[in-house]
């Protein structure tokens, strides 16, 4: 009993700080581009997000600095044909705009 004390500590020992280097891996993968996000979770096997803390994590990563009320930055998206683009900052004042920002695949 005294010999199995010690290896079930360093097993507990090795699978807590696995289980750490694992939860800060995948959350400097949150920080990454969507795209390099993508090409890595594709790989990874779905037991691991049941067990891996992935909803707290990606609200943290993901949380942002706005605030209700804060304008919303400006950025520039190309029209469906791509032919042109539409910049939010030449729509401010002209007309309502409405942002909705999901998926819908």
């Amino acid at each position: 009993m005294k010999r199995f004390r010690p290896l079930a500590i360093k097993v507990v020992l090795v699978l807590a700080l696995a289980y750490a280097a694992a939860s800060a891996g995948l959350y400097w993968l949150m920080h990454q581009p969507p795209e390099v996000f993508g090409s890595v979770m594709r790989y990874v096997p779905m037991p691991a997000m049941m067990v891996l803390p992935f909803k707290p994590l990606w609200l943290h990563a993901r949380a942002g600095h706005l605030q209700v009320g804060d304008p919303a930055p400006d950025f520039a998206l190309a029209t469906y044909d791509r032919k042109s683009s539409v910049q939010l900052s030449y729509l401010h004042g002209q007309r309502p705009v409405v942002l909705v920002f999901g998926s819908y695949t």
